[in-house]
C-alpha cells in the first residue's frame, strides 16, 4: 500500500490530510516524515480498533458490563 493510498484511506480525516500535504508543500516536512506520521496514525487506528474488537468479544468483558449495569441498578 502506497503513502498515498493511507493518505487517503478511512484513518486519515480530510482536514489532516490537507494539513499534511500543505507542510510537506511547503517543505516543511520531508516524504520520510509525511510516511513516519501515516505510518503511526494507521497502526494506532488498527491497534485500538483491534483492541476494542477483542474486548467486545471477550466473555469476561460482558460479564463485567453486565456486572457493572448490575450496580448501577442497585445505587438507583
Amino acid at each position: 500500500v502506497s503513502v498515498w493510498d493511507l493518505l487517503h484511506s478511512k484513518y486519515i480525516p480530510e482536514e489532516n490530510r490537507k494539513e499534511l500535504l500543505e507542510l510537506y508543500q511547503a517543505g516543511e516536512l520531508t516524504l520520510e516524515q509525511v510516511k513516519t506520521v501515516v505510518s503511526t496514525i494507521v497502526t494506532k487506528a488498527e491497534a485500538a480498533r483491534a483492541e476494542q474488537s477483542a474486548t467486545e468479544s471477550s466473555p469476561r468483558a460482558e460479564s463485567t458490563v453486565a456486572e457493572g449495569e448490575d450496580a448501577h441498578l442497585q445505587e438507583d
